[in-house]
């Protein structure tokens, strides 16, 4: 009946301070399932997962979605409405839609604890892809394609948060440039994070203020907001028998299409046209630029978040203080 094959090949440590055995609890609890076996797949950039014989198992810290909320509480809250709407989605018609399994109580998540929420989902039966962009499988992007302007056309029926023309945890960026002569504390690579940043400040304020710049000209060439993904790369979709299924609905909210679109049309520009014929909306440039530009400063947003904040060192936060050390190359690209 249900688990979700994994959509990001980026290994992931196990979960600080929570046992698996706590996992197993709340499945019982919220969904009646006794898990015999459990199996921690260490997959997904953004997530833990386990394999179990009734589902796939999403686990998230609460913490570690700046995109959501300051607070784990206000983080839950967020993530609970983004499954929701998944799942109404779902109910809807859109059948590509993999939403979460309602609880018994009819809950999208559940809290594990302080820290951790659970969703449990659905098996899907195909082949994940890895992240990119679509350059090389024209019939995917083509398909995507089709998918988000069904998505776009979709009224908004649950609570949805709204994206807009913002940049999601820009205030830890700025936190993070105000306090570069300060010392940061919270784990081991919390200083060497405030020297990259120290090194990189003046491309990162660049950065900074071409997204505002670009925001302005999105903003005169606005469409109407509509339910987005957010995140529709090549990583978040399956191949099955009876087509493509979009999958990691925790990004979903209100937005201009570009929010969606700028991953396709970097894939192959053809992608602009197509859309324009499956929805009546021609793409702005300038929004596509935006939204490709705050997709690498939003990722940056939540690195800072963990390097400011207690952690520990392993292949996360490596590959994360990774990212802070290429600022520089990326402000270089963009200029």
């Amino acid at each position: 009946m249900v688990g979700l094959v994994a959509v990001l090949l980026l290994m992931r440590a196990t979960p600080d301070g929570l046992e698996t055995d706590a996992v197993v609890d709340a499945l019982r609890e919220g969904w009646d399932l006794d898990a015999d076996s459990v199996e921690y797949a260490a997959v997904g950039a953004g997530s833990y997962h386990w394999r179990v014989a009734g589902g796939f198992v999403t686990v998230d810290h609460l913490g570690q979605k700046a995109w959501l909320g300051d607070t784990h509480d206000a983080a839950f809250a967020g993530l609970r409405d983004a499954f929701d709407t998944a799942v109404a989605l779902r109910e809807r018609g859109l059948d590509f839609v993999v939403a979460p399994i309602p609880s018994r109580n009819g809950e999208s998540l559940r809290r594990i604890d302080a820290r951790y929420s659970v969703a449990l989902f659905p098996y899907v039966d195909g082949e994940a892809g890895e992240f990119g962009y679509f350059e090389d499988d024209p019939d995917g992007r083509r398909a995507v394609v089709e998918m988000l302007a069904e998505l776009h056309r979709s009224p908004v029926a649950t609570p949805i948060r709204t994206s807009g023309l913002d940049l999601p945890g820009r205030h830890h960026l700025e936190d993070a440039l105000r306090d570069i002569d300060e010392p940061w504390t919270g784990g081991p690579l919390s200083e060497p994070a405030r020297e990259a940043i120290k090194e990189s400040a003046s491309a990162l304020t660049e950065l900074l203020a071409l997204a505002d710049d670009l925001r302005v000209q999105a903003e005169q060439h606005a469409h109407d907001w509509v339910v987005t993904h957010g995140e529709p790369h090549a990583g978040n979709v399956m191949r099955t028998d009876t087509g493509y299924v979009l999958v990691d609905w925790d990004t979903v909210a209100l937005g201009p299409p570009e929010r969606d679109m700028w991953m396709l049309v970097a894939g192959g520009a053809e992608a602009a046209g197509l859309y324009a014929d499956a929805s009546g909306t021609r793409l702005d440039e300038a929004a596509i630029d935006f939204f490709r530009l705050t997709w690498e400063l939003k990722d940056l947003a939540e690195y800072l978040s963990v390097f400011r904040s207690p952690h520990k060192e392993n292949t996360d936060t490596v590959r994360q203080f990774g990212a802070l050390k290429n600022i520089g190359a990326t402000c270089d690209e963009w200029t």
